[in-house]
């Protein structure tokens, strides 16, 4: 945080809902000024109850939310400032737009709920619609807009009236896989222009990688771990980020020794014999996580950790081709540019770096 005050700080958020498990259980982190944290986990994990904690439509059982240094919820103190005053804005999965308004209209309501004078109105909308390409639609009727414009106005809504805070509950679920991911390129380009700090909820775990400063994984109501895109990609701390986030091989084994140059020699099923590096903490572990696009197939043996195997599977996916490879320790899922062709049933060498295989 380089000793700037975080913008959104929670700590030890409990929500619970009759006497089953929490469905938040304890989580807290910090988020400074400025910087776009992702949540992300599956369906259940608590990421969504978080966000709207944090909103202020879901009061917690214990814990304490801190935003731009006031203390909007606290169980100690007996504290939970409404919503209204919080200021955050939130743009929600199914936008929100009322369709018997104008965009204009629509964009203009929470300024107008504020009281703001009629020309600040005006030039904020304005602005805004400007900034999400929408100001050739202003007198449009909302109900006239497609999912990609309905969004572009709902997000517009959000900024209209300068919030401390932006949250985003999964807010391009609903629009086709090429509009997703143009519209995450915009949404990222739009935080950064405007400098907001934003905390966005995501179960796409391509989504969260391409758009996050940080990326926090939950899994039933706790968080599993906290890092950059890459951290977390490149270095999962858990069996749970590893298989959720990118498509990993897990191996099953033990640990059998010192390898050369700082290494381990892990053995896996089959009897496979992995050099793999070692964890920077001295953690043990019982399986390696092997990621799919850090595999290489060769027709050739190569030098590290290379690996006779056979193509059980061919997928073309269009950027990338997925094979299915038998080996020793029972199947692999490997990922190639489509240039790499490899026919069902052909023998190949299957090989990886060290440094690509995370202790568990």
């Amino acid at each position: 945080m380089s000793g700037v005050p975080p913008r959104i700080e929670v700590k030890d958020l409990v929500v619970r809902y009759g006497e089953g498990a929490p469905a938040v259980d304890g989580v807290g982190f910090a988020i400074a000024p400025g910087e776009l944290v992702t949540l992300l986990g599956p369906s259940g994990c608590g990421k969504t109850t978080t966000l709207r904690s944090i909103a202020g439509l879901e009061t917690p059982t214990s814990g304490s939310i801190v935003l731009n240094g006031q203390t909007v919820y606290s169980s100690a103190e007996r504290r939970n400032v409404p919503s209204e005053k919080r200021g955050v804005s939130m743009v929600f999965q199914s936008y929100a737009i009322w369709p018997h308004m104008t965009v204009f209209e629509n964009v203009a309501y929470g300024l107008r709920v504020r009281k703001a004078p009629k020309a600040e109105v005006a030039a904020s909308v304005a602005r805004v619609l400007d900034m999400v390409q929408m100001q050739a639609y202003a007198d449009r009727p909302s109900s006239n807009l497609s999912g990609g414009q309905q969004q572009r106005v709902a997000v517009a809504r959000a900024i209209a009236f300068s919030p401390n805070v932006l949250l985003f509950d999964e807010p391009l679920s609903n629009l086709d896989a090429k509009l997703r991911a143009e519209m995450r390129v915009e949404l990222r380009e739009l935080q950064r222009r405007l400098d907001i700090t934003s905390l966005y909820v995501t179960h796409d775990q391509e989504e969260a990688l391409a758009i996050s400063d940080r990326v926090i994984v939950m899994s039933n109501g706790k968080i599993e771990q906290i890092g950059t895109p890459e951290e977390i990609y490149n270095r999962p701390n858990t069996l749970f980020v590893a298989d959720f986030v990118g498509a990993a091989n897990i191996v099953g084994g033990k640990v059998a020794g010192p390898g050369p140059n700082g290494t381990l020699i892990f053995e896996g099923q089959g009897g496979v014999r992995m050099e793999i590096e070692a964890p920077p903490n001295g953690r043990g572990g019982d399986k390696v996580a092997l990621r799919s696009s850090y595999i290489h197939l060769t027709p050739m043996p190569q030098t590290h950790n290379a690996v006779a195997g056979t193509i059980h599977r061919r997928m073309f996916h269009g950027d990338f081709i997925q094979y299915v490879v038998d080996w020793p320790a029972g199947q692999l899922i490997v990922r190639r540019p489509p240039t790499e062709h490899y026919t069902e049933g052909s023998a190949v060498t299957v090989s990886f770096l060290p440094e690509h295989c995370v202790l568990l």
